[in-house]
Formats: C-alpha cells, structure tokens, sequence
C-alpha cells in the first residue's frame, strides 16, 4: 500500500506541474497576445486616422503654410490656411489628372497653383514629399533648397486676370484692358468699383522711381561702352530702398533705343516690354498683393487654369488672424 501511496502521489504532482505549466504558458500567451492586438489597433488607427487626412486634403481641403511676404497684407508669413481643392477640381493624384468640375477659376480668386518655374525632382519624390506635407498638415516639408529653404513648389496669389485681358504697368501701378474694352483702367480704380477691400501693398514710393530709371539709363550705356552724361550717374545711385525690376528694364531699353536707332533688335524688345502682358483664352494672370515683393505672373507669365489647384478659403492658425480669405 506504501508503494501504491507514492505512485498516486507522484501521478498528481506530476499532474498539477503539467497544468499549472499549461495554465502559465496560456496566460503568457494571452498576455502575448493581448499586447500585440494593443500594437496592431494602434497601427490600424493610425492607418485609418491617416488615409482620411490624405483624402481630405487631396479631395477636399489641403492645409497649407504661407512661406515668403508677397501676399502682404493679405496672407503673412507663417500663416496656416486650408485651401478649397474641390471647387476648381481636385488631383486624382498628387501632380496626376484632375477631376472635372463646372467652376472656373474667377478674377481676384486667391489661388493656389504649380509654380511654373519649380524643377522637380521625380515623380516618386513629388508624391512622397506632397503625402508628408498633407500629413503633417503643412508643418513637415521635405523639399528644400541647398540653403535649407522650402521650394517653392507652390504658389499662392491672386487671379487678377482673365482670358482676354491685357495689363501694362507705370511706375509699379498695374493697367488693365479688359476683354473687348478699349480703355485703359488702373486696378485700383477697378478694385474701388468692385467695392474689394484687399490691400495693394507697395514697397516702392513714386519719389523713389527718378533714381531707378536713372540706374536703367546709366546700365544703358554701360552696356553700350559709352560715358554716361554728366549728372546721370549722381541720380543713379540717388536714394532708393528697394528697385522695381520693370521700371529700370524699361528705361535701359528706351536708352538703349536711342543710343542706337539702327538696331532691330533693341526696337523690339522696346515694342514687346510696351505692349506688356496678354492673358490667352483658359489661362488666369496671377499677382501677389505685395507688388514690389512677388514673383508672379509679370515674371512667368499667364498660368493654365488646369494647373490652378485650388481657392485659399480661410486661415486657421495663428488664431488672432484666423477668418475667411478675401
């Protein structure tokens, strides 16, 4: 009986260690388990949290960050907006196709569109650094120069002209011809009719544009090896903080036309920077609102009304600026 005893003993202590050792793997696993399913939900949600901000912003409204002042006092700095992307059609991709849609861009629109100058870098990049951007909601750019600076692979401004329009400028002020008009009006007197109450910011003054013409007629005869007249190069170098590009081009070439009257070519490029720009049919003419401080459409030109990507509808951060865009 003794020895029976101890065999029954062995038997249930064997048995309670293989349970006990099946409960405990059982419990580990579970706990294992458990674990895991808390990764995978947290991946699952941030999957999904993230594919609704890719179609939001693709479809619908983009977040996007204002990176330089030619939108003064409109848009500043560092102003955070959401851009309306399904009004003139969303991208059925990144930078592929576009979706039809019944509205066209408008004049005085504040318009988002590709810069026509950016040299891009692949269309895998495009895409990536466009999901990153959409993603983080304007705070993560992974486009930059070699200075560190984001490219600007977007542009923000506002569709000043339509198909049809001419525009010419004077001393900085832009002068606009509409489609089938034969009069020239000054934007701000059409600005005042349309009751807009947008500002037009200017860096340049009028008494600043003596000396700056007197820098396009002294570059003039640099360029033809001749010695300026006496007093040209004192109002050359006269008091002026900033320069506008289109005044000084415009009196070298008025200089350079007199110096040679002969030359074809200088009477052409005269006759081309006087008839200044003209809007073709199915393309915007877009301005910065900071006109001495705007790369825009004087510069590249008209912009294809299918590369206009969408409609600056409000500002959402800094909070003290937040509102509609107008």
């Amino acid at each position: 009986m003794p020895a029976t005893s101890d065999f029954f003993g062995r038997v249930q202590r064997l048995t309670e260690a293989f349970l006990t050792g099946r409960k405990r793997r059982k419990r580990i696993l579970k706990e294992k388990q458990r674990k895991k399913n808390i990764i995978v939900d947290w991946v699952e949600a941030f999957l999904w949290a993230a594919g609704v901000v890719l179609l939001v912003n693709q479809y619908l409204f983009q977040a996007y960050q204002i990176p330089s002042g030619s939108m003064i006092d409109t848009l500043l700095i560092g102003d955070h907006i959401f851009v309306n992307k399904i009004i003139y059609g969303p991208e059925l991709l990144p930078g592929l196709g576009k979706l039809p849609s019944p509205v066209r861009p408008a004049r005085n629109d504040v318009i988002i569109f590709e810069n026509p100058d950016y040299v891009s870098r692949g269309p895998v990049f495009d895409i990536a650094q466009r999901v990153i951007y959409m993603l983080t909601l304007s705070l993560v750019d992974i486009d930059r120069d070699e200075s560190g600076q984001p490219k600007p692979h977007f542009l923000i401004k506002r569709a000043a002209g339509m198909g049809g329009d001419r525009f010419v400028t004077e001393k900085g002020n832009m002068l606009v011809r509409f489609a089938g008009a034969d009069q020239w009006i000054t934007e701000g007197e059409y600005k005042t009719a349309r009751n807009w109450n947008h500002t037009l910011s200017r860096l340049v003054s009028e008494g600043e544009y003596p000396a700056i013409e007197a820098s396009g007629r002294a570059a003039a005869y640099a360029d033809m090896g001749l010695p300026p007249p006496p007093g040209l190069p004192d109002a050359a170098s006269g008091r002026a903080r900033y320069s506008d590009t289109f005044a000084a081009g415009m009196a070298r070439l008025e200089t350079l036309r007199s110096l040679a009257p002969g030359d074809e070519r200088y009477r052409r490029l005269l006759a081309r920077e006087r008839m200044g720009w003209y809007v073709p049919g199915g393309r915007v003419f877009p301005l910065g609102d900071n006109r001495d401080n705007s790369r825009d459409g004087r510069f590249f030109g008209p912009v294809r009304e299918a590369k206009v990507l969408g409609r600056g509808a409000v500002i959402y951060w800094p909070l003290r600026r937040a509102g509609v865009i107008r």
